[in-house]
């Protein structure tokens, strides 16, 4: 590690050739791996592969190497690069990771309508179902039946076919081709009829009943339901609620409200209890059944709160089912129950969530400054700051854009309570990015250079590699030229990592 590919004098002038040139001088294996993990995507988003190549050779440790060489081919196929994107392929020396870079490149080819070379690339594949599954949807996009339907012919396994059928069928759907799209329906059922893992069978069910209800076909998606119900009831696992919790769903989808609530009945888990009846509540907003909606809320919040610490299976799952429902209230014109339920999350960085995106829906609903309380709400500073930004953003889309300005003063003023400088860094890049976005050019300058001086001001090598490159988008983005100050931060940074 100690030759460097990234001259030095490039380094001194340049944002990211000087996070790279930090990042190559690591002597860390691991720090050096994560440093190149985390810079070589914004070479490939300059659709410099060569150098990208360069720097995924240049790790030690071969699993990553692989992964980003992975990474490296996949853009080079994506910018019809393919021979070097195979060269790179070559280079792996992982077999498995061999095999998903093929399969990445196949992937692209089928991506950008070159379904010969995709096919010609599956049959090299000991897996490919994937490629001749988004070979099939591509094609369908393009209006290239026969290309579908040998696609559709090569697929092996029974719960890849269905679920590519269904998901052309959901590509009629949206142009209104129900006809042909129950056609594709049908024929994903009898493809599901030959899966043998019933996990995998009743998943299939559940989402091919939710195009039939898509595709006006309720009576079919109702009898589809009631197949993967009878499945379900039979397992003996954790994954048994869950799927009868989605049941359920699919039968208030479908218009049966008597038999969403006899299948829920049957569910035992009290998140999966209550997340289907936020789903429940949001299809009665749809139908504008706002009181429906309400009451269902309600329910499920008493359900979900009832469940004892003892009882919880997921606790991530249960306080971010909380944090959705306190948004919901929000959305339904409730700000004051869903400050309320923000605040009784137990979990502190959900409670912050939620509190932010109450924030948010408030503002679009022309509520500043119950949106505003919502923010203050949050205790600590940097999650207070982003919340304050996706304010501003709400603002700016309702064409305030004075208000969203001066919310993201009151935002800038916060970043420096940061305490953590890498994410001082982060905050002050999307303080940047937003008033740049808002014509305030000088001030987004301002917020860029006290950026530059923070990350000069961070110890951890690969966290100051990982910054500057990240700041350097934004320099790009907007088109600001390094100033001789900022050259010589750069300078005093190589020097302090180089002593």
């Amino acid at each position: 590690m100690s030759e460097h590919l990234i001259p030095l004098d490039e380094a001194q002038d340049d944002l990211l050739a000087c996070a790279t040139y930090l990042a190559e001088g690591i002597k860390s294996a691991d720090g050096h791996s994560e440093a190149m993990r985390a810079i070589l995507p914004f070479y490939l988003e300059k659709n410099d592969v060569d150098r990208a190549a360069e720097f995924a050779n240049s790790i030690e440790d071969p699993f990553m190497r692989d992964r980003l060489l992975t990474l490296v081919a996949e853009k080079c196929a994506a910018i019809d690069d393919d021979d070097y994107a195979f060269q790179l392929v070559e280079a792996i020396e992982d077999h498995g990771t061999q095999a998903q870079a093929r399969e990445r490149i196949a992937l692209q080819k089928s991506a950008k309508s070159e379904f010969e070379k995709a096919f010609k690339i599956a049959d090299t594949l000991e897996h490919p179902d994937n490629v001749f599954a988004a070979i099939a949807v591509n094609a369908s996009e393009d209006g290239q039946p026969e290309t579908v339907r040998d696609a559709i012919s090569e697929i092996e396994f029974p719960y890849t076919k269905a679920v590519t059928l269904q998901t052309i069928a959901g590509q009629k759907s949206d142009k209104q081709e129900n006809k042909e799209a129950v056609e594709l329906l049908e024929k994903a059922l009898e493809a599901a009829e030959d899966i043998d893992f019933a996990e995998e069978k009743i998943r299939a069910l559940v989402d091919i009943s939710s195009h039939f209800t898509d595709a006006k076909r309720n009576d079919r998606a109702i009898e589809t339901l009631d197949k993967a119900k009878h499945l379900a009831e039979k397992l003996d696992n954790v994954h048994r609620d869950a799927f009868l919790a989605n049941v359920a769903y699919g039968f208030f989808r479908a218009g049966s409200i008597d038999l969403a609530d006899r299948t829920l009945d049957l569910v035992n888990d009290k998140t999966q209890m209550s997340s289907t009846l936020v789903g429940f509540a949001r299809e009665y907003w749809l139908k504008d059944e706002k009181a429906d909606a309400v009451e269902t809320l309600e329910e499920a919040y008493a359900i979900l709160k009832s469940q004892h610490e003892k009882e919880t299976r997921d606790s991530r799952a249960k306080f971010g089912l909380f944090t959705s429902i306190a948004a919901l209230f929000a959305g339904y014109e409730k700000p004051e129950r869903a400050v309320e339920i923000a605040q009784e999350i137990p979990e502190e960085n959900e409670q912050m969530s939620a509190l932010a995106q109450i924030a948010q829906i408030l503002t679009r609903q022309g509520k500043d400054e119950a949106a505003l309380a919502a923010v203050h709400a949050i205790s600590e500073d940097a999650s207070r700051l982003m919340a304050f930004i996706g304010i501003s953003d709400a603002q700016n889309r309702r064409d305030k854009k004075e208000e969203a300005v001066k919310t993201l003063n009151e935002a800038a003023h916060l970043a420096e309570t940061i305490p953590q400088l890498a994410s001082r860094s982060a905050a002050l890049n999307e303080l940047a990015s937003r008033f740049a976005e808002y014509g305030e050019a000088a001030r987004a300058r301002e917020l860029t250079h006290e950026n530059l001086e923070t990350i000069a001001a961070i110890r951890d090598e690969s966290s100051q590699a990982v910054c500057l490159a990240a700041l350097s988008e934004i320099y790009e983005a907007n088109n600001f030229e390094l100033t001789e100050e900022e050259k010589e931060i750069l300078q005093a940074i190589i020097r302090k990592a180089e002593s």
